[in-house]
């Protein structure tokens, strides 16, 4: 344990604005290759950019969300770059003066909730897409390489963690709630498969109680929380062999290659002298003013650390929170909690026998033939003694099959629970005159027996009778 890692994510996150950060075209995922394009996305001679109002609002709500400082006066400049899926051979985004400053997010990697700073959150405009043909997707192995400049120009947030993160589970941890944060605004549909959230990690090596930072490495190429998580583990293995051989650690950005499990060499790395930033003269500077901040406070939603702590002061259990909160679940909790259930019995019957169903099935929480006040009806229904807990979960059953309400299941499968005290003490009464060896034994003192003629009243009565009722009147009748 001679070393520690120092690591800083960036994450890059498509806004879901209807059209581009400067132009009209539409953004949707999946369309024909080169069908989303005009003159100023192709970055074409005379086409002029107008900015996003919108990327530029959810930018600031987002930086708001994470305790960041807004900047009064931002602005876009050019990074100068050579690519081919960039076709101005610059990238609009922004340098010295982004929209937001500062700021925190903090994670819980299960060794406790910590802070991991924000350094800044900044607006930039997409590239286009490259796909790589022949040599396993890797352009200095393909045969050729196809451009789509669809996504080219697609609003794109991103958001640049301090070096404050040391393990990958901290990064997994704090890749996972910013996506929650970024879910829970809707902002962006976050979808790591498709690419509209991705993440480049900065990672460096120093001597465990030093303070000087080592040489960094970026690494690319991450498409999953996964990921992120297994291509830190491997870089920060890789570089801890070549200290303890006293190697040194070259500068350079590395492409996490996913089926073999190690990072690829790919250039040396950049400085922001190599982008030559200057201000974009085409764009004028963006001025935010106090009430737009108070605006954009005053709309934020619920934030995921918040709504969690929230369930937690409902009763629920910390990892039940956490699953509602990040599940797709959590909507109908919500909507069932309106209707009047308790929150607890919910919570466990959704991350419980609903959520084994849509494991089992693969289906999603849209899909579901139950809603809030089917599922208000059947707590209800176990709390009020009309149905025992294996009835419950029988007539749940019926329930996503589509067979009706909880009423409805219940009568059809005649499992309604009998609470008629008089009924249940008849039915008492007859168990316990058919067991009088076991009656005499409990007046005797032989309580655990107790449990034996409760059980042959539940089977006398096919188990509809109220267990509650039942213990209470045997327990009654065999100790008078």
């Amino acid at each position: 344990m001679t070393w520690e890692a120092v690591i800083g994510i960036e994450t890059h996150v498509e806004l879901r604005t209807d059209s581009k950060m400067f132009c009209g075209c539409p953004t949707g995922f999946g369309a024909e290759p080169n069908t989303n394009i005009c003159p100023v996305c192709l970055g074409l001679p005379g086409a002029l950019p107008v900015p996003n109002e919108t990327a530029i609002r959810w930018t600031i709500a987002l930086g708001l969300a994470l305790g960041s400082t807004i900047t009064p006066h931002s602005v876009f400049h050019r990074k100068n770059y050579f690519y081919a899926d960039l076709p101005k051979n610059y990238q609009i985004s922004q340098f010295d003066l982004p929209l937001c400053a500062g700021g925190h997010l903090e994670i819980d990697p299960g060794t406790g909730v910590r802070r991991v700073g924000i350094t800044r959150v900044h607006l930039e405009e997409d590239t286009g897409k490259s796909t790589h043909l022949g040599g396993g997707g890797r352009i200095h192995d393909s045969d050729a390489t196809l451009l789509d400049f669809n996504r080219s120009g697609i609003p794109l947030m991103e958001v640049v963690s301090e070096p404050d993160i040391s393990t990958p589970d901290e990064a997994r941890a704090y890749a996972h709630e910013l996506r929650e944060v970024v879910l829970a605004m809707g902002i962006s549909d976050a979808r790591l498969e498709e690419g509209s959230m991705r993440f480049d990690a900065n990672v460096s090596l120093r001597r465990i109680g030093t303070s000087a930072l080592g040489t960094k490495v970026e690494v690319k190429n991450m498409n999953s929380l996964r990921s992120l998580q297994r291509a830190l583990a491997y870089e920060i293995e890789r570089q801890t062999r070549l200290l303890d051989s006293g190697a040194a650690i070259t500068q350079e950005t590395r492409h996490w290659d996913e089926e073999a499990g190690i990072t690829h060499p790919g250039r040396s790395k950049e400085e922001s002298s190599d982008y030559r930033y200057f201000a974009e003269p085409d764009l004028v500077p963006i001025v935010t003013t106090q009430e737009t901040i108070a605006t954009l406070r005053r709309d934020l939603p619920e934030l995921p650390a918040a709504r969690r702590a929230r369930y937690v002061e409902l009763g629920l259990e910390a990892a039940a929170a956490r699953t509602l909160v990040a599940g797709p679940l959590g909507t109908l909790f919500e909507a069932t909690l309106a209707a009047g259930a308790a929150p607890r019995r919910v919570a466990n019957w959704l991350t419980g026998e609903i959520a084994a169903y849509l494991n089992r099935t693969g289906g999603d929480a849209g899909s579901l033939a139950i809603d809030a006040t089917g599922l208000a009806q059947l707590v209800g229904m176990i709390e009020t003694g009309k149905l025992s807990s294996t009835a419950a979960k029988e007539v749940l059953e019926g329930m996503l099959a589509g067979e009706g309400t909880p009423e409805q299941v219940a009568a059809a499968r005649d499992l309604l629970q009998v609470s008629d005290e008089a009924e249940i003490a008849a039915l008492v009464a007859a168990v316990l005159a058919s067991h009088p060896d076991e009656v005499a034994r409990v007046g005797a003192g032989e309580e655990k027996l107790v449990g034996f003629l409760v059980g042959q009243v539940m089977r006398a009565g096919q188990g509809k009778a109220d267990p509650k009722v039942v213990d209470r009147l045997v327990r009654l009748q065999t100790h008078t």
